[in-house]
């Protein structure tokens, strides 16, 4: 058993990355159960799927989106859509509890007025990985980025303005909430492949969030 980093009771702190980025240590620990229960309810309505990138390769990561758009990926390329490709239904939309946490979680970060109108659900299995990217298909790049950690410990790679850049890692667990903008807005990020383990939640697995303004 992988036993959990942070119990309920544990005080949340916050730890700056560099100029724009924090992490919110323990954030969501104390919504997590509503958050789960939220998971599986857009799940329901728009499961799991692995994307392929535009160069055709699958993803090691299972998907899906809730919002007024999901982030989408095929050989077309990387977009928003207002509609799911697999059903044509529209993404489920984004809870109540999603909205206030990414809010929260925002303004503890020093950005007021977040207005997120997608969320990206990733579903990391053991060894699943995210490579170096940048979140820059939104429009507005004065909104922040809010990425919500749940399940299986992960680290983080937290990378500079250029892809080669050499990347920090940071060690995420349960209920931990990565939060950037301004001047860190669109530096590279990443996640390293999931190490082996059980949680007491999610069992062999790590959800994340990813709330955005896309539109």
């Amino acid at each position: 058993m992988t036993p959990d980093l942070f119990s309920r009771e544990s005080t949340q702190w916050c730890e700056q990355i560099c100029e724009g980025a924090v992490v919110l240590r323990g954030f969501a620990l104390d919504r997590d159960s509503l958050l789960l229960a939220e998971i599986a309810r857009i799940v329901a309505a728009a499961p799991w799927r692995k994307m392929v990138t535009p160069g055709g390769l699958p993803m090691s990561v299972a998907t899906t989106s809730c919002g007024t758009v999901g982030w989408v990926s095929d050989v077309y390329g990387y977009r928003y859509s207002p509609r799911d490709a697999r059903s044509q239904a529209q993404w489920p939309a984004l809870p109540l509890s999603f909205l206030e946490l990414a809010q929260a979680a925002a303004a503890k970060a020093g950005y007021e007025h977040f207005l997120p109108d997608s969320c990206l659900i990733n579903c990391y299995g053991i060894a699943a990985k995210m490579s170096l990217h940048q979140d820059r298909n939104e429009k507005d790049f004065t909104q922040p980025i809010v990425s919500v950690s749940l399940g299986l410990p992960a680290t983080f790679l937290w990378g500079g303005m250029q892809r080669g850049d050499k990347a920090l890692r940071i060690p995420l667990v349960h209920g931990d909430v990565v939060v950037w903008g301004g001047p860190a807005r669109l530096r590279f990020h990443g996640v390293q492949p999931v190490k082996a383990g059980v949680h007491s939640l999610l069992g062999e697995q790590r959800i994340n969030l990813t709330f955005r303004k896309a539109l």
